[in-house]
């Protein structure tokens, strides 16, 4: 079905068959320096949905950048129809920097839906939610784990939404975590407005990893299969294990301060009373045991070499679909 339909985007008009890289301002530097955010945008000639990739919402996060420039790069993003929208930065602000929020100090992902007048942050999300959200129907939100944390490869969807569910199932990342939405968030603000979102996490801030960029791009690429939306130059990867579909997960924490010595690998099954890591005083006169207090998946692995009495250190399954 040939698309004669026009699409307006941030005052741009892409025609079908079109490539577009809009590039946005929304506020300079205190430098006068103009910061722009591209914005790339590809169209079929055949009608279809539209689907954003989009990654680096906190600044910080620079593994969802290089998953989608890697989407980018490979032409993936070049669908068989309908059109595909590609953030790689949305906090530009953050990512020169390499913090996680904006210069106000704000997290970009707890101010949605934003407000035209209201702080730095709340404004960008505001620019998201009234001129990028209304023209999407299908989202993939790239994040990594903050403060050294290290996020084994998930997709995060709501619970009891069945249609989610079988797109994560499609994605097929290592593991499917049920959490619901966060107030002030952008899956939140995506939801609220009808568009189907997967929110994927993988890796650490500042960090890039191999494995969890593969998983990222390869999800991806089945994600556009299921839509009919892979280029059909594109060979697709054959499914590994399935997804595991995780109900509830806890954080442990750590009983001590110390350095810390992770003993265990992120994404592996652990039995109740293993011991997951040590901690130990810098004189070589003490080390606590820190171990799983239940059968499960490790799911996400703090990867500081010191760590404060009650810091997270493991996140846990303790509870999973059947």
């Amino acid at each position: 079905m040939k698309n004669n339909k026009i699409i307006k985007l941030l005052g741009e008009t892409i025609l079908p068959g079109e490539s577009k890289t809009i590039d946005v301002e929304i506020a300079k530097l205190h430098s006068m320096t103009k910061l722009k955010i591209p914005v790339i945008i590809e169209r079929s000639k055949v009608d279809g949905p539209t689907v954003l990739f989009s990654a680096c919402l906190h600044g910080d996060e620079i593994n969802g950048t290089e998953i989608v420039r890697q989407i980018i790069r490979k032409k993936i993003n070049k669908p068989k129809r309908g059109t595909i929208i590609c953030i790689p930065i949305i906090n530009i602000f953050g990512f020169i920097n390499q913090t996680r929020e904006f210069p106000d100090k704000r997290d970009l992902n707890r101010v949605f839906p934003g407000s035209k007048n209201g702080s730095l942050a709340s404004r960008f999300a505001h620019f998201l939610v009234t001129e990028i959200i209304p023209k999407v129907d299908y989202a993939i939100d790239f994040h990594a784990g903050g403060a050294s944390r290290f996020n084994a490869p998930q997709i995060r969807i709501v619970p009891n939404n069945l249609e989610l569910k079988e797109l994560a199932t499609i994605f097929n990342a290592p593991f499917t975590l049920y959490s619901k939405n966060i107030s002030g968030s952008f899956r939140n603000a995506c939801t609220k407005t009808g568009v189907k979102m997967l929110l994927f996490e993988g890796g650490k801030s500042l960090d890039l990893n191999e494995m969890v960029t593969q998983e990222g791009v390869e999800g991806t690429m089945r994600f556009l299969k299921h839509l009919d939306m892979l280029n059909p130059k594109k060979e697709l990867t054959v499914f590994g294990e399935k997804t595991i579909f995780i109900e509830k997960s806890n954080w442990i924490r750590a009983n001590f301060s110390g350095m810390f010595h992770g003993l265990v690998k992120i994404g592996g099954f652990v039995n109740k009373g293993d011991v997951l890591a040590m901690i130990s005083d810098p004189y070589g006169k003490v080390e606590h045991k820190v171990k799983a207090p239940n059968d499960g998946y490790i799911i996400n692995v703090n990867d500081a070499p010191i760590v404060y009495q009650g810091d997270a250190v493991f996140h846990i399954s303790t509870q999973l679909e059947i």
